[in-house]
């Protein structure tokens, strides 16, 4: 296929490479196995930039038409045939379309299909690799295969293998796995690949456009405040002053280090979740909140929504995270306890190990340009009255408080420990739960793009 032609309506101590400076950033020693450990030291001559980190494949891709070409390409794709797309295909296509994903071009052809499955990365055609975890793929059914194939500008089309998806990217076929019941099991028997031109830029109109910085966009915003490092925080739940204490941290030691002006990317993700996470503008109504109250310093921070679908695919899917961070200009990137994990659908357990998505990502390939800051744990302190780093020599003053904890306190209106949540960011929290029971709803809905 040369193009795929989309109209979009406007609605909807262990680090990828050893610091040069110091190493006080990590606050936990692993284990590597032998082959880790000599790669890591490998490379111990790496040096990290004092500036944005240039994109995977070295340019940005942007796939959405310039206005001046429009009115042609509209012309054009009328006599395209035409694929209907799901919400979630729409997430993807959004994705694609401001290079999130780059180098691609648009959805995967076979091929980069299964260096995805398989290899958890892309070869370029000058040998070099990026990484690539998740496959970014469209899928059609039967009746669509066979109006599609009639034409003569359509060749891509091959057989969607919906098992071997599965297990490879979440290492289980278990049924109840959120992302595959809503986008694959039930989803065409074929995949459709090839290059992208997106008409008009993804607009959801639901309020959030504004947060909806693309990487370029981010880069600009970056670049013009003058940073010399960008972390990143990939989120999809309220932030906590844990989280927060975390992040001021890890700012205070990159000053320490040398840096003159990190700042922080807090980059909540933006398309599907699972049903009983928290929706989208509540979250950003919470971090807004937090912002106000002063537990983040807006002047060094950078609140953009991710605008990716979140498929629970624990170590496989925190590599898509970080790659997609490296697009937008961060070259620091905080990994925490279980990323993108879940419990696993049918058994009482996590489904994945809680250190591996940190030991995966500081092997992954393509990810080396990367510096990987894991998680010093926080919890709450009873002796201070504020969240702060868990001290294992007197673990009896510190209290745990998880996200079912977390949520269950909002629900009943109960208060947490004070210095746990700012106030205002509790407060909006408490008004979604509230929200639910007043409607009687287990979730309200979501505005998406139709």
């Amino acid at each position: 296929m040369a193009s795929m032609s989309t109209a979009f309506p406007k609605t909807t101590p262990f680090l990828s490479h050893p610091l040069t400076k110091s190493d006080s950033l990590i606050a936990t020693t692993v284990s590597f196995p032998s082959s880790a450990r000599s790669r890591s030291l490998r490379r111990a001559t790496l040096r990290v930039r004092s500036a944005l980190i240039e994109p995977d494949g070295g340019k940005l891709v942007e796939l959405v038409v310039p206005e001046t070409r429009r009115r042609e390409k509209k012309h054009e794709a009328a006599d395209l045939p035409r694929v209907k797309l799901t919400a979630i295909d729409l997430q993807w296509m959004h994705v694609l379309s401001e290079g999130w994903a780059s180098p691609l071009r648009g959805f995967m052809r076979e091929a980069e299909f299964l260096q995805t499955l398989h290899f958890n990365s892309l070869r370029l055609d000058d040998g070099s690799v990026v990484n690539m975890s998740v496959p970014i793929v469209l899928a059609i059914d039967d009746e669509q295969k066979a109006l599609i194939g009639e034409s003569k500008r359509v060749a891509l089309i091959y057989k969607h293998p919906k098992e071997e998806r599965i297990a490879r990217t979440w290492g289980t076929t278990a049924p109840g796995l959120p992302f595959a019941e809503e986008a694959i099991t039930n989803a065409g028997n074929w995949l459709i690949g090839g290059d992208l031109e997106v008409l008009e830029p993804v607009k959801y109109n639901d309020g959030l456009d504004r947060f909806r910085l693309s990487p370029f966009e981010l880069r600009k915003e970056l670049e013009k405040r003058g940073a010399d490092a960008v972390f990143a925080f990939q989120l999809r739940n309220p932030v906590h002053n844990g989280h927060a204490l975390l992040m001021t941290d890890t700012r205070r030691r990159l000053l320490e280090m040398g840096y003159k002006n990190p700042i922080l990317l807090l980059h909540p993700l933006g398309g599907f979740t699972k049903a009983d996470d928290v929706p989208l503008s509540w979250r950003m109504k919470q971090h807004e909140k937090v912002l106000e109250d002063g537990v983040l310093d807006p002047e060094t921070t950078v609140v953009s929504i991710f605008p990716s679908p979140m498929l629970y695919a624990g170590p496989t899917e925190v590599q898509w995270h970080a790659k997609a961070r490296i697009n937008a200009g961060a070259n620091f990137y905080i990994v925490g306890r279980d990323p993108a994990g879940m419990g696993h659908p049918v058994e009482k357990r996590d489904l994945y190990d809680a250190d591996h998505g940190k030991k995966v990502l500081s092997m992954a390939p393509g990810l080396e340009r990367l510096n990987i800051l894991p998680f010093r744990v926080a919890a709450y302190d009873k002796t201070q009255g504020k969240m702060a780093f868990f001290d294992p020599s007197r673990a009896q003053d510190f209290l745990f408080i998880s996200g079912t904890k977390m949520r269950g306190l909002a629900k009943n209106k109960e208060s947490p420990p004070d210095g746990f949540m700012c106030p205002g960011g509790w407060k909006v929290l408490v008004d979604y739960y509230d929200s639910l029971s007043l409607s009687g709803n287990a979730r309200l809905p979501e505005k998406v793009p139709v």
